[in-house]
């Protein structure tokens, strides 16, 4: 991550809005900024493969799922943070991966700038190629901030994506005990 530019566009978009940039209280706003997209854009630099790698052999394959994993992420078109959470559930082809790394997997693709039907899909697909399931079903609800505080501003809107991978495809009684699981 380049720090230097990070900071440079963030006194440029002060100035631009009209701030004085050397105001005492946003002397170290660019160096603040550039520090938190370190953190909130971490997922960048990790691959969620090498979360996928701890796996436990299991002798049954009955319906795994980790539903509210929170996450926070950024509208790639406007910048703004969206929010809420995943559920994923899928079906173990012989292996189960350890459970911290499910969530883990919802940050690696949370923490970029993104579409939310992109990061269901980034979820879905990382499980499909690295564990290798049977199937996996993912669901993600979150509010978009693009769209609560400015735009058309509905605060409490809720855009919901789902997808499905392998034997969830077109199969309305697994689709269905998920979202019977999502009651639970």
């Amino acid at each position: 991550m380049n720090q230097d530019k990070i900071k440079e566009g963030v006194g440029l978009i002060l100035e631009g809005i009209g701030e004085d940039i050397n105001r005492e209280g946003l002397l170290e706003t660019p160096d603040r900024i550039a520090r938190m997209y370190e953190e909130l854009a971490a997922g960048y630099s990790d691959d969620a493969a090498v979360h996928l790698r701890k796996r436990f052999h299991v002798d049954n394959n009955d319906m795994v799922m980790e539903k509210d994993i929170h996450f926070y992420s950024f509208c790639e078109h406007h910048m703004l943070p969206f929010y809420g959470n995943a559920a994923i559930a899928y079906i173990p082809n012989g292996e189960v991966v350890g459970l911290s790394k499910i969530a883990r997997t919802v940050e690696v693709f949370a923490k970029r700038f993104q579409l939310q039907e992109r990061l269901t899909a980034q979820i879905a697909d990382a499980f499909m190629e690295e564990l290798k399931p049977k199937g996996v079903m993912v669901l993600i609800q979150a509010e978009h901030m693009c769209m609560t505080m400015r735009g058309i501003k509905k605060p409490g809107t809720r855009t919901v994506s789902v997808v499905t991978r392998g034997i969830f495809d077109n199969n309305e009684n697994l689709q269905n005990s998920f979202y019977r699981m999502l009651d639970c």
